[in-house]
């Protein structure tokens, strides 16, 4: 199991405003439920700039809704223009520290909070530079602005780094090249060595691994929600599940718990894994 600090079992078992906010004038919506993780953040903003409430709503794992509770306590009682301030290390500061493979999360929670100021006032969701910028994580749609302003902002000194901040070549794994020659660039330093791809597993290793993500990525999602998830079967390729429940949050979206699920292995077992319902 990661080792998560009190902080962040206090706010994962208890997460505080949780929930729709029906007077708020500032709405932040980041990641995606495709890709497994999403975050929507509300803010009633006063008229002078401060953040009278925040409330979320998140679709992750205990890092990311204890990243998202957090930031809500954070930022109520600020102005706008100090909140714009807070970064991810503000917000994994608060929590005692996250795991290094889940910084994406306080990361998520920072972009959210920048994008509903920006919704205040009357701005793009994206900021200009993200969107002229090139993608080079196709399976969580990240671009090189994005990579570039994870490094600078964090200090990041590897390929692995940059994965555990932004996602990007968590999956596939095609575009590591790419982020190692963005890294390559941004440190001033020669072309970093060839990355290999990732080596195939074993059915009894991707058995082991689609277990441990199970128990620690997608079932806590799930029991939040009322639901559950039991591993039926493994063979090659083929993830054999039994889902009970259903997430709040698909019903209003056309992807599908089967959907997420089989997102979440991906990402973190073998990037072509087919998930079938029992």
């Amino acid at each position: 199991m990661w080792n998560y600090t009190q902080t962040v079992n206090d706010h994962f078992l208890r997460p505080h405003n949780v929930g729709p906010l029906k007077d708020a004038n500032a709405i932040g919506e980041v990641g995606s439920l495709s890709c497994g993780d999403a975050l929507k953040l509300y803010l009633k903003i006063s008229d002078d700039g401060v953040i009278e409430k925040a409330t979320f709503e998140t679709f992750g794992c205990a890092s990311a809704i204890a990243s998202s509770s957090v930031l809500t306590d954070m930022v109520v009682g600020m102005k706008v223009d100090d909140a714009l301030k807070l970064t991810n290390k503000d917000i994994t500061n608060a929590l005692g520290g996250l795991p290094k493979q889940k910084m994406h999360c306080s990361v998520m929670g920072q972009e959210a909070l920048e994008a509903a100021i920006r919704n205040w006032k009357g701005e793009p969701a994206t900021s200009h530079a993200h969107e002229e910028g090139k993608l080079v994580c196709k399976c969580f749609g990240v671009t090189d602005a994005q990579i570039i302003q994870a490094i600078r902002e964090n200090n990041l000194k590897t390929v692995e780094e940059v994965t555990d901040y932004t996602k990007a070549g968590g999956a596939c794994g095609q575009c590591l090249n790419e982020i190692a020659e963005i890294l390559a660039h941004e440190l001033k330093q020669e072309s970093l060595k060839e990355i290999q791809p990732k080596k195939r597993m074993t059915n009894v290793q991707r058995m082991q691994k689609a277990l441990k993500v199970i128990d620690e990525e997608i079932r806590p999602k799930l029991v939040a929600d009322g639901g559950d998830i039991e591993l039926v079967d493994v063979d090659g390729k083929r993830v054999l599940v039994s889902l009970r429940g259903r997430c709040s949050q698909c019903k209003s979206s056309e992807v599908t718990l089967r959907d997420l699920v089989e997102k979440t292995l991906r990402e973190h077992v073998e990037p072509d894994i087919i998930v079938e319902e029992a």
